[in-house]
This record gives C-alpha cells, sequence and structure tokens, in this order.
C-alpha cells in the first residue's frame, strides 16, 4: 500500500516552520497515543505514521532529501537515509518528553514523593453586630504535632523504619510501557518510601498526634452570610515536608430578634398605635448604633416603609453603608374597657358622617366590590 505524503499526514503546507510541525503533531499524539486507545491498532497505526513524518520533516537533512525523492529516500527498506521510525515506537520518548513537558509525578531530591496538606473548612457563626462591626474570634480547631513517645518516627522506641521493599525508599512505582514510563504513588508505603516493621503504640505509626490548638481570627466588618475567611498553612500538614493546606472558615450569620439583613440594608418591624398612626408623632427606632428618632407622618397606614438612610451595614467592599428600612405595622387596640368602647364606637359614628374621606382605600375597594358583583 502506498505510503500517505507527510505533509499531508500532518495537515500542514510543504513550507511550514518547525513551529508550525510541533503543534501540528502534538494535536495528532494527543488524539492518538496509545495509552489514550487501549486496543486500538488503528489509532496506533495513525500514530506511527505521525511520529515518523515529525521526525522525518524536523531534521533538515531528511526533510530535504523527503522533499527531492519522497519515501524512497527516507524508507530504510529502500535503502534511503531514514531509519527506526517504521518498526515501532523507537527513541519516541525524548520526544514525547520535549513537547509535553516530561511525564510522572515531582519528587523531592531524596526520592519520596511530596503532597500539600488537605485544607480544613471551619464553620463559624457570628451575631449581626459581629458581623457589622467585626470581631476577633479564638477557634479551636485540630492540629498535628510529633509524637512525643516516637520523637516523630512512628516506630516503636528502640526500632527504627525500614526502606520499603517494593519501591526501594522512592514512594513510587515506575510502570513501563514501552519507551514511555508511569509513576504511580507506592501502595504498599502509601508515598512515604518507608515501613515500620513495629508501629509506636502512641501514634500507631503516624508519627504524630493529633491534638486542638487555639488560633486567633480577625473578622473584618460587614462580611456577610456564606464568605469564607482563609487561614494560610492552618490545614493539615503536608506528607514528606509538603506544604500545610489552609484552613477556610465560613461564616454563617445567626438570625436577629429585631432586623433582618438584605445585603447592606436592614428591615425591622415598627409597631405604631392607631392613633399615632391617625395623628403623626415622632416615635423611636432602633438601629446597631443606638436609638434613633423619625417622624410619623400623620394618616399612616400598616405597611408603609420609612427609610433611615446609612443606618444599615457598610459591607466588606461597599464605599458607604446601606439603609434602615422601618416597616410600620399600626396596632388595633384589645382589651378595652367599657369607656374606651363607647369613646370608639363615639368616633366610628363620626367617621361614618365624615363619609369616605376618612378611609383613604375605602372608596376604592367598595367600587372594587361593586364591579366584581355586576
Amino acid at each position: 500500500m502506498a505510503k500517505r505524503d507527510f505533509y499531508e499526514i500532518l495537515g500542514v503546507p510543504r513550507d511550514a516552520d518547525e513551529d508550525a510541525l510541533k503543534k501540528a503533531y502534538r494535536k495528532l499524539a494527543m488524539k492518538f497515543h496509545p495509552d489514550r486507545n487501549e486496543g486500538d491498532k488503528a489509532a496506533e497505526e495513525h500514530f506511527k505514521e505521525a511520529k515518523q513524518a515529525y521526525e522525518t520533516l524536523t531534521d533538515p537533512q531528511k526533510r530535504a532529501t523527503y522533499d527531492r525523492f519522497g519515501h524512497a529516500g527516507v524508507d530504510p527498506s529502500a535503502g534511503g537515509m531514514g531509519g527506526g521510525a517504521a518498526g515501532g515506537f523507537g527513541d519516541f520518548g525524548s520526544i514525547f518528553e520535549e513537547i509535553f513537558g516530561g511525564a510522572g509525578s515531582r519528587q523531592r531530591s531524596s526520592g519520596q514523593q511530596v503532597y500539600r496538606g488537605s485544607d480544613l473548612s471551619y464553620s463559624l457563626s457570628l451575631s449581626l453586630e459581629e458581623a457589622a462591626l467585626g470581631v476577633n474570634k479564638s477557634l479551636r480547631i485540630p492540629s498535628w504535632d510529633n509524637c512525643d513517645t516516637c520523637g516523630g518516627s512512628g516506630a516503636k522506641p528502640g526500632t527504627k523504619p525500614k526502606a520499603c521493599p517494593t519501591c526501594k525508599g522512592s514512594g513510587a512505582t515506575t510502570q513501563r510501557m514501552g519507551p514511555f514510563a508511569m509513576q504511580h504513588t507506592c501502595s504498599t508505603c502509601g508515598g512515604t518510601g518507608k515501613i515500620i516493621p513495629e508501629p509506636c503504640t502512641t501514634c500507631h505509626g503516624l508519627g504524630r498526634v493529633q491534638r486542638q490548638k487555639t488560633l486567633e481570627v480577625q473578622i473584618p466588618a460587614g462580611i456577610d452570610t456564606g464568605m469564607r475567611i482563609r487561614s494560610s498553612g492552618n490545614g493539615e500538614p503536608g506528607v514528606n515536608g509538603g506544604p500545610s493546606g489552609d484552613l477556610y472558615v465560613e461564616i454563617q450569620i445567626k438570625p436577629h430578634s429585631i432586623f433582618e439583613r438584605d445585603g447592606d440594608d436592614l428591615h425591622c418591624k415598627i409597631p405604631v398605635s392607631m392613633t399615632a398612626a391617625a395623628l403623626g408623632s415622632r416615635i423611636e427606632v432602633p438601629t446597631l448604633s443606638g436609638p434613633a428618632e423619625i417622624d410619623l407622618p400623620e394618616g399612616t397606614q400598616s405597611g408603609k416603609t420609612l427609610r433611615l438612610r446609612g443606618k444599615g451595614i457598610k459591607g466588606i467592599h461597599a464605599g458607604h453603608p446601606g439603609d434602615l428600612y422601618c416597616h410600620i405595622q399600626v396596632e388595633t387596640p384589645v382589651k378595652l374597657s367599657e369607656e374606651q368602647r363607647r369613646m370608639l364606637e363615639q368616633l366610628d359614628e363620626s367617621f361614618k358622617r365624615g363619609g369616605d374621606r376618612h378611609s383613604p382605600g375605602g372608596k376604592t375597594w367598595g367600587d372594587k366590590v361593586r364591579d366584581f358583583f355586576k
């Protein structure tokens, strides 16, 4: 069967430079690599074909020969200048490393694999006042310290750890597939590179014990539910000298007896008497910074909202505080005395004589009812 043109295989023009060849080959290698297409013979052939094309066209001497004589000039079976590419993967290991940046996990110079410690999460409940004004909190979190019994070795006093017989102390095992090598964490030692024949009875071979430590965390003013504070390096310690993880403090704001928070704004319900709402008055309302006074207009209806600018919360990223919204609730008198009942009855008769002008919603409501029954 006639071989396909190398430029056609890579999908590049005949004047393609080395960068274009490398880019095209990388795309094909990622698509047809045997590790990604296990058992797929067609993909394997495409991979070999692309490899041969790339090796030939990136060698100036071979490329010049191929451009002049075609496959006959580089095919070893035809006595040309090529070689090593048609029968297998050849020395592709070095090419693969050049293009893809190498394979396998990073290790320390000692051979043992290094692992970063896991992150920890801590849920912290704050009052609304603490969240609005900021506060310092002392947290009790788990911590790991070297075992005093074994001095951190994990071995029973008087004994020593031994190099893992599986990975020979490297912490990793290597699996080879032709010229390729893939490293895996050693399943025998878990990547530590050592085994402990006689574990310490205190730490059970871990070399460390869990304790509690106190951590001071500064909570910024204006923080809200769902926000997180990161405390760098206060997570679980790393393995084999790896860096510690981080601690994430997740904020939850506890319900407040008076206020409801909506972003940087606050809302509260203000009960007022029927007479205060009817006559108008100056009433006192609560704020996070202390009591404040607002004017209640004459004839205020239940459900009316009055706003106090700047009496909300100044968020972490806000330039100015939010507002406080006071929702008026007009209260109906209860447990009336006989005298109070008579006075209200007289007042009601007076309202009726005045017609709709004493009831701002009465006329509209009456019209709606009449329209409904038409």
